[in-house]
């Protein structure tokens, strides 16, 4: 521990600002790096070369430990606590670890949430750089987002004041095109070596983007919380100050930058995942990409030393990684994918965290992060706390009652994790308000519901000595053979194709059940009409009329009521689904001809079949009892 643990437990900051922090080459040299592999900022944090994965490629991977929650409630669960815990503990029983977490946004670093770096003595320090600039990636996110903010607003003003000529010299002043316009001519379809060469039309179609500016999707950025900027007019003053139109600002960890960075394999990667990004559409509806903008290769270049991991410690002098820091919500919850690769390489154990729940941040850390970079994960610790089981059971003030009604939550994310195949350690966060018996209760609950195990973390008040018994469950679970595995596309569709299947045998029964009932109501609906109509019939009979149409007869009114309804209920199917179309992009209200005469068929069949005796009934009537007939 680089700092004395005292009792009560002092506030976050003071416990950071005592810290006496190891110097980072200190901690890299204890992961086997040397300063070749660093790039320092300052003398306690420092950027990692991604080329330390070519050297230790044939080292073994360490276990993958990724930490979870249950659903999220207004107080907080400490999961971040239990992240560095977790970490704190592996070392503390003689383990080698790595902890990898994601760099807080600003904006909720100055508002109600506060800082993420943990808390009380079980933290990442230093603790202002942490929550505040760190090493600058947040800020080199939002200079490449706005440079291409830039490039469209820029673009949009151009065409509309440049020829297509002059456009072109604009764009290629030496006469020879970029990476990014052979890309483009590419995409096109065009075969050109210079613009020279291009035809009237091929050049128009090369150098004039025709940006719709109502399809524009891509914002301006800024990390901090500042909602006055959410919707803004751009372009105003004079013609040399750009187009006007509506845009707005969103917070910087939102950007699709900052996604793909965290997703990202290396820098070429992040290059290709630079050009694909789609900022609108042009006038024909063709989605216009930043590599169409010319300036995804300028984007790459703000991100290059951004892509790089950073290297700081805990507060017991662990290694830790903080990269990235996507929202789970909008984007996929994780720290960057560079940074899981080269901490697997260097440690037996990897700690990472997810954002929000299991059935969040974590599924996401499965489907995404995973399934891109080829990893397996171990095990999953899933946080939770008694206040937390309180809450989802109705009252937070509630009793044990109160805790048992809540684990229907908790079992539901122990599910979760075991539906993807892995062990679920739960970690029973503890606060000083909690009992003896609470903690104890929300163990057996855990267990009962199917956790691997379930121990109760005091890392907040003791450090790694307060999660050794949570740290030994994470290594008994990640030790277990588990069958951990992620749907292939086929199997994804082979899921979907039979959810279809029992949709439409459901409906099949619905609809079989529908017409069953219909034929009942029709049958009613005949017989008694031919009570009411009885002498009318007789009559008919009496003056010679053939018992065959009389049968044909009632056969046609129950074929023509049961056609009315069967054209009743199309029109309502169809409006239903065109109300389905305004909400639902791409789905079809219109049901094929051969469906609506298939349905209407279906109809008047049921109705002559449930219409067939009460009209043989009638046409079978003795012509004087029917006379006879009050």
């Amino acid at each position: 521990m680089i700092v004395d643990i005292k009792r009560p437990v002092p506030s976050d900051i003071d416990i950071a600002q005592a810290a006496k922090m190891r110097p980072i080459i200190d901690v890299a040299q204890q992961l086997g790096l040397t300063e070749d592999d660093l790039d320092y900022y300052g003398k306690y944090k420092a950027k990692v070369h991604l080329d330390v994965l070519d050297r230790l490629a044939d080292r073994p991977n360490g276990k993958y430990i990724d930490v979870t929650a249950i659903t999220p409630t207004p107080l907080g669960e400490g999961k971040t606590v239990t992240t560095i815990g977790v970490s704190q503990g592996l070392d503390y029983i003689g383990k080698k670890v790595m902890t990898c977490i994601r760099q807080p946004s600003q904006g909720p670093t100055f508002g109600i949430k506060g800082g993420a770096a943990g808390g009380g003595y079980s933290q990442i320090v230093s603790m202002e750089d942490f929550n505040l600039h760190l090493t600058g990636d947040i800020h080199a996110v939002s200079a490449a987002h706005n440079l291409l903010s830039a490039a469209i607003d820029n673009r949009l003003t151009k065409e509309l004041r440049w020829s297509t000529n002059f456009l072109a010299k604009a764009l290629c002043p030496d006469g020879e095109y970029t990476p990014s316009m052979r890309m483009r001519l590419d995409k096109l379809g065009i075969t050109s070596s210079n613009p020279s060469d291009l035809s009237a039309e091929d050049k128009e179609r090369m150098f004039r983007l025709d940006i719709d500016p109502y399809s524009i999707q891509w914002r301006r950025i800024v990390d901090v919380s500042d909602a006055s900027l959410r919707n803004i007019i751009v372009g105003l003053g004079t013609s040399n100050d750009g187009t006007p139109r509506q845009s707005g600002y969103d917070i910087s960890v939102a950007s699709e930058i900052m996604a793909a960075l965290a997703l990202c394999c290396d820098l070429a990667d992040l290059r290709a995942r630079m050009g694909r990004i789609i900022i609108g559409t042009n006038k024909k509806g063709d989605p216009v990409t930043a590599e169409d903008l010319n300036v995804a290769g300028a984007m790459t270049v703000l991100l290059k030393d951004a892509i790089k991991p950073n290297l700081v410690q805990t507060l017991e002098g662990q290694p830790a990684f903080v990269h990235c820091g996507p929202f789970a919500n909008i984007a996929h919850g994780n720290n960057s994918l560079v940074a899981d690769r080269v901490a697997l390489k260097l440690g037996e154990y990897l700690i990472t965290e997810s954002g929000f729940a299991s059935d969040m941040g974590m599924e996401k850390f499965f489907d995404i992060t995973c399934r891109i970079g080829g990893l397996r994960s171990s095990a999953t610790v899933l946080v939770t706390t008694v206040r937390a089981l309180k809450h989802h059971g109705g009252d937070i003030d509630g009793g044990m009652e109160k805790i048992e009604a809540g684990a229907a939550n908790l079992a539901r994310h122990i599910g979760i994790v075991k539906h993807f195949g892995l062990n679920a350690v739960v970690a029973v966060n503890k606060f000083p308000t909690d009992t003896t018996d609470e903690l104890e209760l929300v163990r057996k609950l855990a267990i009962e519901r199917g956790a691997y195990a379930a121990e109760v973390n005091t890392g907040f008040e003791q450090g790694g000595k307060g999660a050794t018994a949570l740290a030994e469950a994470v290594v008994a679970a990640a030790d277990e053979p588990n069958d951990f595995s992620l749907s292939t596309a086929d199997q994804i569709i082979r899921s979907l194709d039979a959810v279809s299947a029992q949709v439409g045998l459901v409906t099949i029964a619905l609809a079989a059940v529908s017409l069953l009932i219909g034929g009942i109501g029709i049958a009613n609906v005949q017989i008694i009409s031919a009570r009411e109509r009885t002498r009318e019939i007789g009559v008919r009979l009496a003056v010679g009329a053939p018992r065959k149409d009389v049968l044909a007869q009632f056969l046609l009114e129950a074929a023509i009521l049961s056609a009315a309804g069967g054209a009743v209920g199309v029109a309502i199917a169809l409006g239903f689904g065109l109300l389905l179309g305004l909400f639902v992009s791409g789905f079809s209200a219109v049901p094929p001809a051969w469906a609506v005469v298939s349905g209407i068929a279906a109809s008047i069949t049921v109705g002559i079949l449930a219409g067939y005796w009460p009209a043989r009934q009638a046409a079978a009537l003795d012509p004087v009892e029917a006379l006879r007939y009050e």
